[in-house]
């Protein structure tokens, strides 16, 4: 808005420009002169605009606005001004899907529009089916459900109203849902402020993007105790988003808050009952709750009280423990169950909570002396498995650990299956790795 509205007009600029061109062809103007000139220059438009531009009372030259789609122009612009010194500021304007007529006319639905027509622009619906549920909507429709009854309930999100479903929130309390643009920094530190006078804010942000605002985390929020909720979507691989939109972090960087809850839920059911238990009045500190995009197992079961840091055994066995965390649980049982055909039984537990870690799961874990394998949607430096390692060491136990998870690298562009197969924590990999662990 600000950019829009700057007094230096195009007019005005490019007769600048050709002054500025003009000096420096005939050698009367150099880098000793410039600053006075600038300066001059800054003072005369001011007093005749009676208005100040803030960046070149800044002493940072401004160029614009131009037409971001006239290629020519702008490689003239960028070529001319690429030897001043000191800053610039090139503006351009810009049209959102500009040569395709659908996407100029509803740039929002047309970020991300999946599979369509090119020539017709017709968007190829998915088959719905009933037992699954986007994440992102069993979030968007839960906490609508929950803010009807608890008044004391916001939403917030930075430019990703649709993505994270908040936009569901939106449309039925506006007054109560807070998009604050691409700030997510700004997100945190405004729900901070909102919980210190009793209200409950559920931030919701993916998890790449949560990273800007990890100071804001600590000391605005985590420092005081505050009950913010962090909705993490986007959380784990991605997909076709690519190496910028991997979810990878959260589980690690949020474990090393001090009172921080972290929670992944394995489908919509239990996502629905972390937030409905985030929200009871006996909920203590910030939380954080992480779930992918795309879809989850969903039975529709009504929503109910977790209790914070209780995991759940999925299966029993007899000569290998895993431990998973998130909807990832999924893809270890079918590794469990080719682990099972190959001779191998597993005992299967989906921890739910990462901090506070389940410790009568630990205990009971440790005192089967059965080696373990870790498996998680998320990098294996500082998250599940290396909590798990941490609880051992505390303990006094000595018990084989393989983690299993994003590696220390950054993970390229592929279907999440692909990039599951060459991170090695698909179903064939996990199962692998535990018929090794018994040889």
């Amino acid at each position: 808005s600000y950019l829009a509205h700057l007094t230096a007009s195009k007019g005005y600029n490019s007769f600048r420009y050709g002054v500025y061109r003009l000096l420096k062809k005939l050698h009367l103007f150099n880098d000793n002169s410039k600053g006075r000139i600038l300066r001059f220059n800054n003072s005369l438009k001011s007093l005749l605009t009676k208005e100040q531009n803030i960046f070149e009372g800044l002493n940072i030259r401004y160029f614009g606005p131009f037409d971001g789609h006239d290629l020519p122009r702008i490689i003239k612009v960028l070529d001319d001004i690429k030897d001043m010194s000191g800053p610039r500021l090139l503006h351009l304007r810009t049209t959102k899907g500009k040569g395709y007529v659908p996407a100029e006319n509803d740039p929002a639905v047309w970020h991300a529009p999946g599979c369509f027509e090119p020539e017709s622009g017709e968007r190829k619906s998915e088959s719905k089916d009933p037992t699954r549920t986007k994440f992102q909507d069993a979030m968007g429709s839960t906490l609508v459900e929950l803010a009807r009854d608890n008044k004391a309930i916001v939403g917030i999100t930075a430019a990703m109203t649709s993505g994270t479903s908040m936009n569901m929130m939106q449309q039925e309390m506006p007054q109560r849902t807070f998009d604050v643009g691409i700030s997510e920094g700004h997100a945190v530190t405004f729900a901070g402020g909102l919980a210190t006078d009793g209200m409950l804010p559920y931030v919701a942000i993916y998890s790449v993007f949560l990273q800007r605002a990890y100071d804001n985390i600590i000391n605005d929020v985590a420092v005081q105790g505050l009950p913010v909720t962090f909705c993490i979507d986007r959380a784990g691989l991605v997909g076709e988003d690519g190496v910028t939109h991997h979810g990878a972090n959260d589980l690690a960087y949020m474990r090393t808050v001090p009172g921080m809850t972290i929670a992944s839920p394995r489908d919509a059911d239990q996502l629905r009952s972390l937030l409905y238990t985030s929200q009871l009045p006996d909920r203590c500190g910030p939380w954080a709750i992480r779930y992918p995009r795309g879809y989850g197992h969903d039975s529709h079961k009504p929503m109910q009280r977790m209790t914070v840091g209780r995991g759940e055994c999925l299966s029993r066995g007899e000569d290998v423990t895993m431990l998973t965390i998130g909807p990832i649980a999924f893809e270890a049982a079918q590794g469990a169950k080719l682990a099972a055909a190959g001779g191998v039984s597993v005992a299967h537990y989906d921890m739910v909570f990462l901090k506070p870690l389940d410790d009568e799961i630990m205990k009971e874990v440790a005192a089967s002396g059965r080696p373990i394998v870790t498996v998680e949607d998320g990098t294996i430096d500082g998250g599940l498995g290396s909590a798990v390692l941490e609880w051992l060491a505390a303990q006094g136990h000595n018990l084989p650990v393989v983690r299993m998870g994003i590696p220390d690298a950054f993970v390229p562009q592929g279907t999440v299956e692909q990039l599951r197969r060459l991170c090695r924590y698909d179903a064939a990999s996990i199962a692998e790795t535990i018929m090794k662990l018994q040889k």
